[in-house]
């Protein structure tokens, strides 16, 4: 009897138990979610892989990348659309929220997901290749760089079941639409207004996964945000190609006004820091050495000031190089990589009006009559205490001195040094007589 009795009871608990957990709003599931908002580079690939990683690992239902991107760097996008397509998890690209896009870069990653999707008034495409390092190619090299893109992005289209024609005509034409021209023409999956909309709308479709198709269960599914971490915060803020800009020349002024004045130390500590800071940033950025050596030459300029008398000319050299390698440093034309003029405006001003200051003090100091030394003696005036008969003597700054003069004056009148020999100063007399 009991052992019956007992059974019944397990059954039941086994029948109700999914419906308790349905009622408690236990989920079925879990997706991770990534941001990515700003130009694609290495440290957001990298940020994307590690993502994708976590996913497979740790059993997550799917991955969902919420973009918002004006473009990247080709290498970067490559490197994510690459571990996309070798992902052991579903991976779903979700431009959002409204007001953002997927340009440049960010239309290849949207294509090569598993599941596309937009928020309503987001926009993509404008996907056409740019030159690196502000080197301008010439049409044949232009011409393979663009038919390579084109293949890339209707190949990963292709492969997704999505509108080829549409993506080529994207990289060749800089084409863009609407999130709802999107879903029409079957560039993308689905429209939704939120990440849960979304979620709810897949529910229970057939995703091809590999060789493989997996069902989705995504509604009502936990949504686990995966931030980037600190070092991924700082790099990506190092990234950022007026804060490098901003970081090389904080490293190169310390370290000049440590040349100008040895043992100063706080400007050689703060410009070693700043200028370690803005090489590791270069190396995530499209940079042109051509820029990067004309800066150089300026602070070297700058440096030779401080050496040579010049009266401004080396200075107004170092200017001149400091400018215009600022504004070649990275004319790459990739999206998100151009260096602001109003950045490079208060540099250079800021600049000039420091090495400006610098001159103008020097020549000033140069010009000013000494004050100090028997040199400062020479112009000051005093009073004849011993007849100058050719020779005497002269009260001068409480002090009396021997004085020779090129004709006599009588004891109290005043005189004015015009140049001194050894001890002795030779006088003359000053209008105005007697004191």
């Amino acid at each position: 009897m009991y052992p019956t009795f007992l059974k019944g009871i397990l059954v039941t608990l086994l029948l109700t138990s999914p419906m308790i957990q349905a009622e408690e709003g236990v989920p079925s599931s879990r997706i991770l979610q990534l941001t990515v908002d700003g130009t694609i580079n290495p440290i957001v690939a990298d940020y994307i892989e590690q993502g994708i990683e976590r996913g497979e690992k740790e059993g997550f239902s799917a991955v969902v990348i919420q973009l918002d991107t004006p473009g990247g760097l080709d290498t970067s996008m490559r490197t994510i659309v690459k571990a996309m397509e070798e992902s052991g998890v579903l991976v779903i690209v979700y431009v959002a929220p409204s007001g953002a896009r997927a340009a440049s870069a960010g239309v290849f990653i949207m294509l090569a997901s598993h599941v596309a999707a937009m928020s309503p008034g987001t926009n993509l495409g404008a996907a056409h290749p740019v030159a690196m390092g502000g080197e301008k190619m010439d049409e044949t090299m232009s011409k393979k760089v663009e038919h390579d893109a084109a293949a890339y992005i209707r190949g990963i289209a292709e492969k997704h079941g999505r509108n080829a024609e549409w993506a080529e005509k994207a990289v060749r034409e800089s084409v863009s639409i609407t999130a709802e021209e999107a879903v029409k023409i079957n560039v993308i999956d689905y429209v939704a207004s939120s990440l849960p909309e979304l979620l709810e709308k897949i529910d229970q479709k057939e995703i091809p996964l590999g060789n493989q198709k997996s069902i989705l269960q995504t509604k009502g599914a936990e949504i686990v945000l995966q931030e980037m971490g600190l070092r991924h915060r700082v790099l990506n803020t190092l990234s950022d190609p007026n804060i490098a800009y901003i970081l090389m020349m904080i490293g190169m002024w310390g370290l000049f006004f440590e040349l100008s004045n040895p043992g100063a130390i706080f400007p050689g500590v703060i410009g070693g820091i700043s200028l370690i800071l803005g090489l590791v940033a270069l190396q995530t950025l499209p940079i042109n050495y051509a820029g990067i050596l004309l800066i150089l030459l300026g602070v070297i300029l700058f440096i030779a000031e401080i050496k040579i008398v010049s009266y401004g000319f080396l200075t107004i050299g170092g200017i001149i190089c400091l400018t215009l390698g600022s504004l070649m440093l990275f004319n790459s034309g990739v999206p998100g990589f151009q260096l602001s003029l109003k950045v490079v405006a208060a540099v250079v001003g800021a600049t000039t009006l420091v090495m400006g200051t610098g001159i103008f003090l020097a020549i000033t100091s140069q010009r000013r009559r000494v004050r100090t030394g028997v040199e400062g003696l020479i112009g000051e005036r005093g009073t004849v205490r011993e007849k100058l008969d050719l020779q005497g003597k002269v009260f001068l700054h409480g002090e009396l001195w021997n004085a020779v003069s090129s004709e006599p004056i009588e004891q109290g009148v005043s005189v004015k040094v015009i140049a001194v020999e050894g001890m002795v100063l030779q006088v003359e007399r000053t209008q105005g007589g007697l004191k």
